[in-house]
């Protein structure tokens, strides 16, 4: 398998773009800005969205994504979200006052989007390809997302701060060999962390003393125009663990 990294910033500007996971040529992992770097061609290869929240910087390309290929596909994109994600994707986006609600265009027996729950622990298996939703927590209802495969699994958490949950379930594999996680401010920032539900380097630092499994660490979702300093207080915090910078146009193979 194969995952595009379209966008992975905390923030536009200056060519950054937000969260946008590409899994092979079929899957998104969040639609964040990212989805803009994609040709009308692969848009339309996208059959499944696997939505972390809904913040915006996470979801604006899905109506964006409909809207642009609805028209050329034979059946409906799927997003796939907590319960309590689609129903604010529902009530605040696609509402026909932000935005048409493609579960009825062209009509209902006919949508060009459809919206399956994915509960805590729930997986979904797509070919070889399983993804099962993680918890996280933010200032939203979050999970994040382990992507398994034949020869192992990632795990992206999205947007997270100190999560028990995530940890034990992260604890609990055995073939974990990527883990992509949110450390979005440095240190002297940590009251704005606190408050937002990110991670700072010191409680990422505290985080992954609990992480019995060595996996390759990446990290996402940093404010643009701070990345170099928060990855400075990271290798200073996390001396024992390689910690790299998540790049926006890499590929992970696993």
């Amino acid at each position: 398998m194969k995952l595009n990294i379209l966008g992975c910033g905390g923030g536009i500007g200056s060519g950054h773009h937000t969260t946008c996971l590409l899994l092979d040529e079929d899957v998104l992992i969040d639609a964040g800005s990212g989805i803009t770097s994609l040709s009308l061609e692969q848009l339309a290869c996208i059959d499944h969205v696997f939505v972390t929240h809904s913040h915006l910087d996470h979801v604006l390309g899905i109506p964006l994504l409909i809207d642009a290929v609805g028209d050329r596909r034979k059946k409906p994109v799927i997003v796939h979200a907590l319960p309590e994600t689609l129903e604010i994707l529902e009530k605040h986006i696609f509402n026909w006052k932000i935005w048409p609600d493609f579960r009825k265009i062209p009509d209902d027996s006919n949508p060009w989007l459809k919206f399956e729950p994915l509960p805590l622990g729930s997986s979904v298996k797509l070919g070889n390809r399983t993804i099962i939703s993680l918890p996280a927590h933010h200032t939203v209802p979050a999970c994040g997302y382990q992507i398994k495969g034949n020869e192992g699994s990632l795990v992206f958490t999205g947007d997270t701060t100190h999560s028990d949950g995530l940890m034990h379930a992260l604890n609990e594999m055995s073939d974990l060999r990527d883990l992509i996680i949110d450390t979005s401010f440095e240190n002297e920032l940590c009251d704005v962390a606190v408050a937002s539900k990110h991670h700072w380097p010191d409680s990422l630092a505290q985080e992954l003393g609990r992480l019995k499994a060595k996996p390759k660490i990446w990290i996402t979702h940093l404010k643009p125009g701070n990345e170099k300093s928060i990855m400075d207080e990271l290798k200073r915090c996390i001396p024992e663990r390689e910690v790299r910078q998540l790049m926006q146009g890499q590929a992970i193979e696993f």
